[in-house]
């Protein structure tokens, strides 16, 4: 039995997104795995990371978040709302995010949450080291992460030569760098684009191929990023030169 966290965010709760999180939940469970949610927007999540998240400053003339995070986590002094969101996070072996693409990225309640729960010392600054322990380890390292993502546009809006740009680089930023930094392995995005316009049997459609993907939450390849401390980045910052010669950008990032 594995343990999953369903993270989602939509203000409706009769939404194609809630209806997928429902489809989800009832496959894993059917599989004999243990389900926990955040419903983010039921929940009344607080999105904005400020200084209320360090009720213990150690420096109240400057706010310094990469600081006052870390002394909060490692003091336990919190908002016990994150505890409980960190306590979710850190008992789950795979976490599927599930949300609409709006403004090109996740809804800022989703970020908001990200923000919040990823501390210094657990998500970043992992065992003190600064950034030895990033882009395939750190303390996420041994969790597998999803990414759901519902679009209004069509498909072909998203593909390699789309209007908007292809899904998968628009996403980068949360899948290499929110989810892939503190060491998780990323599955390939499950996607179900024309929302819009969507009919009840495309409705259908979406939840059975995301119920599908359930089957094969921890058997799937994870996108293949290189890692920071695997030998491509001798400095963890830049490729050596005889590593994907004359490949740029986000192509060379994947082995």
């Amino acid at each position: 039995m594995k343990t999953v966290l369903l993270v989602h965010a939509h203000p409706d709760p009769h939404s194609l997104t809630a209806q997928m999180v429902q489809a989800a939940r009832a496959e894993l469970r059917a599989q004999g795995n243990e389900v926990i949610q955040s419903d983010l927007y039921a929940m009344g999540w607080k999105a904005v990371y400020d200084e209320h998240d360090f009720p213990d400053r150690q420096d109240r003339e400057r706010l310094s978040f990469v600081d006052e995070s870390g002394h909060a986590f490692s003091t336990g002094t919190q908002p016990d709302d994150v505890r409980a969101e960190q306590a979710k996070l850190m008992a789950a072996d795979a976490v599927v995010f599930q949300f609409p693409l709006w403004w090109f990225g996740m809804p800022a309640i989703m970020k908001g949450w990200i923000e919040r729960v990823y501390a210094f010392g657990l998500a970043y600054g992992y065992q003190g080291a600064g950034n030895r322990h990033r882009y395939g380890e750190g303390g996420l390292a041994g969790k597998r992460a999803l990414l759901s993502v519902t679009t209004g546009g069509p498909a072909a809006d998203y593909g390699p030569r789309g209007i908007n740009g292809q899904l998968d680089e628009l996403l980068f930023p949360i899948t290499h760098g929110v989810l892939f930094y503190p060491g998780m392995d990323v599955l390939p995005t499950y996607a179900v684009h024309g929302t819009s316009r969507i009919d009840a049997e495309g409705v259908e459609r979406a939840k059975a191929g995301l119920a599908a993907r359930m089957r094969t939450l921890f058997t799937d390849a994870p996108i293949p990023y290189r890692p920071q401390n695997g030998g491509d980045f001798p400095d963890r910052h830049v490729l050596a030169d005889d590593v994907a010669p004359g490949v740029t950008g986000l192509r060379a990032h994947l082995r």
